[in-house]
């Protein structure tokens, strides 16, 4: 397999070296965390000229590490270690696993020729944990499963073989290494299974599993679907025949977030300039171990192109919201009645903002006028964009409505300014 840059992560490093702060990547596990810090990094570090022994590499994971998860003995390892003046890196994988890390990371602070950088995969390392704990002294690089691009810089087929083997198998850069189906589906499976399930479980003291794996199911199959925890236990009850409260969905699903499975997309209306609490929108990190838990029954390609552009907004570091415009029409009894209408994202960077559908197909004028309208209702000047799931010159119509394919989007980087 081809080795992957992930030039994006190295270069946010880069832009960070030496400033003072603890660098703390954070993301989903197996998505290539280990690998940026402790070869893609260390190689930029040598070949800048920094000194081999000036790099303290620890693998707190690693079972022949086990003593370096107490902290008295990580500190008197590092503390060997600097025998000079020169600035010296500290890289520490899976850093959750060591006792007390909140501290030891702050005293790696007051020294004065260290600077450090760590990975963890869990709750402890969202942005509200880091504000908390390194009181401005902790700066968050957030890492995604490969983008689409990344993946067929290491893929040897085609782009529609890529593409429809990335929807359905997803973007952790392990499965590129595997050659058959077989071992694709049960890479994944295993990996949700013995891992992310396991470590919820035991981060949280889960001891009824049955409503959780079902929850995940429920969420799962109902992908790019508004919903709410109180939603979700009406599900339980009427389906399920579970009586469960909303409180525990509610913490079952921050579970789920927490430990970067999924994410929260929350409604913005457009017109009054608000957001609206609820329902939201809950979309997988990665398609492959979505898919693996459904045991790839529900393949329908605009819901999975919808979770895709969701992810590439997010990896491009866009802000990401469903948009809503309340309107008035008429009923059938000729009564006027308040209904909305969706725009699928609206993401904002900065002073940057763009409104965006997804729409696999547009086969018809009557699909081509339901996908324009939300769009139309939006009176602002930023731009509005129709991604299409086929191969397809870019257009704009009369209204500015751009339209572009999701190979142009996912493929280039100024695909938001075509």
């Amino acid at each position: 397999m081809k080795s992957i840059k992930r030039k994006k992560y190295l270069n946010e490093l880069i832009s960070l070296r030496n400033n003072g702060m603890i660098k703390i990547i954070t993301g989903m596990r197996r998505c290539g965390k280990s690998y940026l810090l402790f070869e893609i990094f260390t190689s930029y570090l040598e070949t800048s000229g920094t000194a081999p022994d000036h790099i303290i590499k620890v693998d707190l994971e690693d079972y022949k590490n086990r003593t370096m998860r107490n902290p008295d003995n990580l500190y008197a390892f590092v503390e060997s270690r600097i025998i000079d003046d020169g600035m010296y890196y500290i890289l520490l994988d899976e850093v959750q696993m060591l006792d007390n890390f909140e501290d030891v990371l702050n005293g790696f602070l007051k020294m004065r020729n260290v600077d450090v950088y760590v990975t963890g995969s869990n709750a402890k390392f969202l942005s509200k944990d880091i504000i908390t704990e390194f009181r401005g002294r902790g700066f968050e690089v957030k890492m995604y499963p490969l983008s689409f691009k990344e993946y067929m810089s290491a893929y040897s087929g085609t782009m529609q073989a890529g593409f429809n083997e990335y929807m359905l198998y997803g973007g952790l850069p392990q499965i590129l290494s595997y050659e058959t189906e077989e071992q694709k589906v049960r890479f994944l499976k295993t990996l949700f299974d013995e891992t992310y399930i396991k470590d919820i479980k035991d981060r949280y003291d889960i001891r009824k599993d049955d409503d959780l794996e079902e929850l995940i199911n429920i969420m799962a199959s109902g992908i790019g679907a508004l919903t709410n925890p109180n939603k979700l236990a009406n599900t339980f009850r009427s389906e399920k025949k579970s009586v469960i409260s909303y409180d525990t969905v509610k913490d079952y699903i921050d579970y789920l977030c927490d430990s970067f499975l999924v994410e929260k997309s929350t409604r913005y209306d457009i017109k009054g300039k608000r957001y609206v609490n609820s329902p939201y929108k809950y979309y997988f990190m990665d398609l492959g171990l979505r898919n693996a838990r459904i045991n790839f029954r529900q393949s329908e390609k605009s819901h999975l192109m919808e979770n895709m552009i969701y992810n590439e907004l997010r990896i491009r570091g866009f802000n990401v919201d469903v948009g809503v415009i309340p309107i008035v029409v008429k009923g059938e009894d000729g009564k006027q009645q308040r209904s909305n209408l969706e725009v699928d994202f609206i993401c904002n960077l900065g002073s940057r903002r763009y409104y965006i559908q997804s729409a696999y197909r547009m086969e018809s004028d009557e699909k081509i006028r339901q996908e324009r309208a939300s769009l139309l209702k939006v009176d602002d000047s930023f731009k509005k964009i129709i991604i299409i799931g086929e191969e397809s010159p870019v257009t704009r119509d009369e209204a500015g409505i751009t339209t572009i394919s999701i190979y142009d989007f996912l493929l280039k980087d100024n695909s938001l300014e075509l």
